[in-house]
């Protein structure tokens, strides 16, 4: 697999060596050399000097053939024109970007490039340190807007059905653990005691889903 890495901050340098160890093909991009002393001794990838956006640069990483892109500037705009060729122009099958402004995400999306952004993915990590709660988040969607979480099932749902704990645009169960197997429910499924059960909801209707839980 050949993947480019725009930006050898400590984010991209990281990565890179990452992807380098599991024996991937690795570019890096940096507009500044001396950011490739972030590179582990071990990385066996190529490093071009140039602006991640440049045609020329791109081709030199071998964009033309590569498998995925991540953009990992410092500056969203870079990210943005990067993610933008790569996806558009040289029709990169894969491609990602880092944003540092969470609300330009909807922009992002648009153009069916996925991101990520430190300060989403931060304020929900110190919110879940900070206040316990029994709703394990295993990942936060697009902005923030939309919750992958987890939970063991309150005894007193034992027996009820996953229609009962459906809202429609709102909370939806997407899968429950059972015995170590785990299945995609039917509205119809019920319950078992020790259900481990895994959903999808707005992030505005999480107090919603407490309540429909028995949870303080």
């Amino acid at each position: 697999m050949r993947i480019i890495v725009i930006g050898c901050g400590r984010l991209g340098g990281a990565l890179a060596g990452a992807l380098s160890r599991r024996g991937m093909e690795v570019a890096v991009v940096d507009r500044d050399e001396a950011a490739f002393g972030r590179l582990p001794p071990s990385f066996a990838g190529i490093k071009v000097a140039g602006m991640g956006f440049d045609r020329e640069v791109l081709v030199r990483a071998g964009i033309e053939s590569a498998d995925a892109l991540a953009a990992l500037t410092a500056s969203d705009e870079v990210n943005a024109v990067s993610a933008r060729a790569a996806r558009l122009v040289f029709k990169v099958p894969r491609v990602v970007a880092r944003l540092y402004d969470p609300g330009k995400a909807e922009a992002y999306r648009r153009l069916g490039i996925p991101t990520i952004s430190h300060v989403t993915w931060g304020v929900g990590r110190i919110i879940e340190l900070l206040c316990y709660s029994p709703l394990e988040q295993v990942q936060s969607l697009g902005g923030g807007e939309v919750e992958l979480v987890q939970v063991e099932l309150p005894p007193l749902l034992a027996g009820r059905s996953v229609g009962e704990l459906t809202l429609v645009g709102e909370i939806m169960v997407v899968a429950v653990t059972r015995q170590g197997r785990t299945l995609i429910p039917t509205p119809g499924t019920l319950f078992q005691h020790g259900d481990l059960v895994h959903l999808a909801l707005l992030t505005s209707s999480s107090q919603r889903l407490k309540h429909l839980l028995g949870l303080p």
